[in-house]
């Protein structure tokens, strides 16, 4: 993660929060010139974690495509009710540990 400012998560639409630069393409998928997108430090952590690097930038290579995963919108809604400050701990999916 890199490059933080605060602002508005693009993917959970929470304000005033942390903000790191992903890349909706990995790097070392190719994606180093690619677009990305702008999200809060606790929905970052929540993508790594659930998905490899592989399956993020074949499947899941754009916001919509991210909001629109069944895994991921379960984290969504609950994280948009959260306060700003909040920073969550996250762990390796069991399918991603295999």
């Amino acid at each position: 993660m890199a490059k933080q400012t605060a602002g508005i998560c693009e993917l959970c639409g929470r304000s005033d929060v942390q903000l790191t630069e992903h890349h909706l393409t990995p790097k070392e998928e190719g994606g180093t010139f690619l677009p990305t997108a702008m999200l809060c430090i606790p929905c970052h952590k929540q993508i790594h974690a659930l998905y490899t690097n592989q399956e993020l930038a074949v499947r899941l290579n754009g916001i919509d495509e991210l909001r629109s995963d069944l895994k991921l919108a379960r984290f969504v809604k609950w994280i948009r009710k959260q306060p700003p400050e909040k920073l969550i701990k996250t762990k390796k999916s069991n399918e991603r540990k295999k």
